[in-house]
């Protein structure tokens, strides 16, 4: 859960609300993280990219958009590749706008223009991308969330920007 400066949720209720929706989809926690702080200005700092768009290197292993369950696998995305070398493998959200433009869910190309412009100091060689739908809230936590995490730290970023698609 997201954590203000000053210590309140920034959307009260938000995963009580889901987790009423779809029982036990959600993954629940009772201890708060605070949102960490950047050790230095953004324009100085390398960002990593997370995403749940389902988007990855043309000619990679298929994320398994048709298990009942999910996949739980993750694929690594240069963040130096163009659009026309990346495809979307995604059956839970429509896809035709994302298609006509990637950078509507996987901005890179809007990324790369933030350091070009100096908004963001550098990025970091690969980001990443998974498939969103995970019926499996333990699974996806002890295993794709972990591995996701640890990939991310090699990158060496100073922040990381996650985006659901």
């Amino acid at each position: 859960m997201a954590i203000s400066e000053q210590g309140k949720e920034l959307r009260p209720g938000l995963w009580e609300t889901v987790n009423e929706r779809y029982p036990g989809s959600m993954i629940t926690k009772t201890d708060l993280v605070p949102l960490a702080k950047l050790s230095k200005p953004l324009c100085e700092a390398r960002l990593a990219f997370v995403s749940t768009a389902g988007v990855q290197p043309k000619g990679t292993l298929p994320f398994d958009t048709v298990h009942p369950v999910g996949d739980y696998s993750f694929r690594r995305v240069p963040s130096a590749s163009k659009p026309a070398d990346l495809e979307i493998h995604q059956l839970k959200y429509p896809t035709f706008g994302a298609k006509r433009d990637l950078n509507v869910i996987f901005p890179i190309e809007r990324l790369r223009d933030l350091v070009t412009e100096k908004f963001i100091g550098s990025l970091t060689e690969n980001f990443f991308s998974f498939i969103g739908y995970n019926m499996d809230p333990e699974r996806l936590e002890r295993n794709l969330a972990e591995e996701i995490a640890a990939a991310v730290e090699a990158e060496n970023p100073d922040v990381a920007l996650l985006a659901p698609a």
